[in-house]
């Protein structure tokens, strides 16, 4: 039995017990239906590829999800990798399977990146999915699990890249729905190729410890087992060492020794009911002696990712110091998988009508970050969804989760807009504090309004920490008071033009002001001061943009232009689906050169005695020309027509590994993308790379862009670019 046979058989029997009403047949077909599309693909390390979709399938398959998200999983590279498309999945395991592999195929692009506006966009992406079908995130993360576990065949660069993007979005992502274990084996994975040396000291640490504590370790663990059993108590207890990466964030975070780590060793005691885990708590406070300031107590109040447990640390007879979990069996499902636990697809009820509450922070977040720029959406995302928490009290005993060093204007926001902007002081514990009171766990807050208050200061901005308040200050401010903002960004703009040495006459040319309010999203520059005045634009990056244009503009103007030839202006009809301005059959022919097609923007050569050569205005002969005053009046301008279905010559190169049955793969895709292949040619340029050279006919640019997608999904090839 091979590695894949064998890897399928366990999914079954995973399945079995976590999902037994499950449709192995239908399983069944998934598996062949990957295994057919990916062929033989491999993976870095030489196995077939479809042994990657298994494993996230498998990973699926422990959290107990549905049938759905299984197959989901292990068809979850078919459309990016093979030339399957979402209609044949659809076709074959339904619209629902096809729309969550589909937003899976989505998320493909998503990557850590230093240009602020990629990630924000890469972040509502990732949101939005979110908020459509929980299941294309949970795949998602399924999938970069697997791809961790094996990152050990990358390339040194590739592992810091995805370790540092698994570090930043997909462990917080993990966490926040509550996705505990995967979430700690996530940072583990990234901490190893972000700092191995500090990985291995720890890990070195650990190892020697545990020879050391061993029997302190088993001895702690059936002393309480015993204890409990022997009162009557119905438990579970096991041990586990705390997390690699959770005790290196302690060490360089808070500057503590190994030595300090005061929750190193922990027991989880598991017990069937919730009166019984504070029955535990009581037990567990009487045979050790609990360490004041460490009890937590997430039943109570739970965290926002559904977290419920029980937390105090203890000193036994031998002076250790350990960490008790005391949870029910819900709670402790909860804690390893978070939503995927709570999957309400068991009892037949689909996506977009599971569990709105769950939910319901992703779209708050997404809301909140309307009128944000894209260095404050991801500064302001990493604070609401990846900072740890603090936990309030209203006056009524209700339970408000905030971020980290909130203050009383955040708790203010959180209850209630109106509250807000009314508001004109706080008390917590029932003492007056300021404003920049950064709130703490158990604090009773409450907020001083009054009507004749006159809103919310421009300084409050400097101080909430929720997205949501920034936001909500900001909408008050946009609302309320639009001439104050014009002024107030006017001064704030034109502080910043003076900074950069420029004048407003310099920046209202029709060729710069006018693209950069488009690219801003705003009409008129009344309308750009007034945004930068209630914060929703930064005078700095708009000037900075504004610059950036003025540049672009003036390489631009020192560019020869081409001489557009002024023939009798009438409708001219295309020659093989090209029209020439103002000319009728006029003999076409398309240079080989740059291969155009339609689709791409083109520009027409004035040859001699063979009509006009079409040019794409990528072309480097097209680029060299305009430095040659003797050929620039010989371009002339042109476009496309109707082309009915014409077929049009063109060229790639792939640059890829070299290994048995690449040809083959490549040829296999153009065949079943039915493209008609004109010749084909492979060459060793030596260290194992092959280059590849193909010529072929499509209709248009769409279909080279797909044909060119699908060949750079083949396994080992690095590049496809048109030649």
């Amino acid at each position: 039995m091979d590695r894949t046979e064998e890897q399928f058989n366990n999914l079954i029997k995973t399945l079995s017990t976590t999902n037994p009403s499950v449709n192995v047949d239908k399983i069944t077909e998934a598996y062949n239906f990957a295994k057919e599309a990916h062929g033989d693909q491999k993976r870095k390390d030489g196995s077939p590829f479809v042994s990657h979709p298994l494993a996230a399938a498998q990973i699926i398959a422990e959290m107990g999800l549905d049938e759905e998200s299984v197959i989901a999983a292990m068809l979850h590279d078919s459309i990016e990798d093979t030339p399957v498309t979402h209609e044949d999945i659809a076709k074959k395991f339904g619209d629902e399977v096809a729309e969550i592999v589909e937003g899976v195929t989505k998320l493909t692009r998503v990557v850590y990146t230093s240009k602020e506006e990629e990630q924000m966009e890469n972040l509502r992406k990732m949101l939005m999915a979110m908020a459509k079908d929980i299941r294309v995130i949970i795949i998602k993360i399924a999938d970069r699990l697997h791809n961790m576990r094996t990152m050990e065949y990358q390339s040194e660069e590739k592992q810091r890249e995805k370790a540092l993007e698994t570090m930043e979005i997909y462990a917080p992502i993990a966490y926040r729905l509550g996705m505990q274990k995967i979430k700690s084996e996530l940072e583990d994975l990234s901490l190893l190729y972000l700092d191995p040396i500090g990985y291995q000291e720890i890990k070195q640490e650990l190892d020697k410890r545990g020879k050391t504590y061993q029997e302190f370790f088993e001895n702690t663990q059936k002393h309480i087992a015993e204890r409990l059993h022997e009162v009557g108590v119905n438990c579970t207890v096991s041990g586990r060492v705390k997390h690699i990466y959770s005790i290196y964030r302690k060490m360089f975070g808070q500057n503590k020794e190994f030595s300090e780590i005061m929750d190193l060793y922990a027991f989880r005691v598991i017990v069937d009911d919730i009166a019984e885990c504070y029955n535990v708590l009581g037990y567990i406070h009487e045979m050790y002696k609990p360490l004041p300031g460490y009890f937590k107590d997430y039943i109570g109040t739970p965290k926002p990712n559904m977290y419920q447990s029980l937390h105090t640390t203890v000193i036994g007879s031998e002076g250790i110091p350990f960490e008790v979990q005391i949870r029910t069996w819900d709670m402790h499902h909860t804690a390893e998988y978070g939503i995927a636990a709570h999957w309400k697809y068991k009892e037949g009820i689909k996506g977009r009508q599971a569990d709105e509450e769950k939910f319901a922070w992703i779209r708050q977040l997404l809301e909140s970050q309307q009128d944000s720029d894209a260095p404050d959406f991801f500064q302001t995302l990493k604070i609401d969804m990846f900072a740890d928490e603090v936990f309030v009290f209203t006056p009524q005993g209700d339970v408000v989760n905030l971020p980290a060093g909130a203050t009383p204007i955040d708790f203010a926001y959180s209850i209630h807009s109106e509250i807000g902007n009314n508001m004109t002081g706080a008390t917590v514990n029932g003492r007056i504090v300021p404003f920049t009171h950064e709130l703490q766990n158990g604090d009773i807050v409450h907020v001083i309004t009054s009507k004749a208050s006159h809103g919310p200061s421009r300084d409050w901005l400097n101080i909430v920490k929720s997205g949501e308040a920034r936001n909500k200050i900001r909408q008050w401010f946009k609302r309320e008071r639009r001439d104050e903002n014009i002024a107030h960004g006017k001064l704030s703009f034109e502080a910043e033009l003076k900074k950069s040495g420029l004048t407003m006459e310099d920046i209202s040319r029709e060729d710069v002001l006018p693209v950069v309010l488009k690219r801003l999203s705003v009409s008129t520059v009344d309308d750009m001061y007034a945004a930068i005045g209630y914060g929703g634009l930064s005078a700095q990056k708009t000037v900075n943009r504004l610059l950036e244009e003025l540049r672009h503009a003036e390489r631009s103007a020192e560019k020869p232009k081409p001489y557009i030839w002024n023939a009798p202006q009438k409708p001219a009809k295309p020659v093989h689906g090209v029209v020439v301005e103002g000319v009728d059959n006029c003999l076409v022919k398309f240079s080989h050169c740059c291969s155009p097609v339609p689709g791409d923007d083109v520009v027409g050569f004035i040859t001699r005695g063979y009509g006009v050569s079409v040019h794409r205005t990528d072309c480097k002969n097209y680029i060299a020309s305009q430095d040659k005053p003797e050929e620039v009046h010989r371009w002339i301008k042109v476009g496309w027509g109707e082309t009915n279905g014409e077929i049009y010559d063109t060229s790639i190169q792939i640059t890829a590994r070299e290994r048995s049955g690449l040809i083959m793969d490549v040829a296999t895709i153009l065949n079943l993308l039915k493209l008609n292949i004109k010749s084909l040619n492979a060459r060793d340029i030596g260290d194992g790379i092959a280059m590849i050279y193909i010529e072929f006919g499509v209709r248009d640019r769409e279909e080279l862009s797909q044909a060119m997608r699908k060949l750079g999904g083949i396994h080992g090839v690095s590049e496809v670019k048109r030649v």
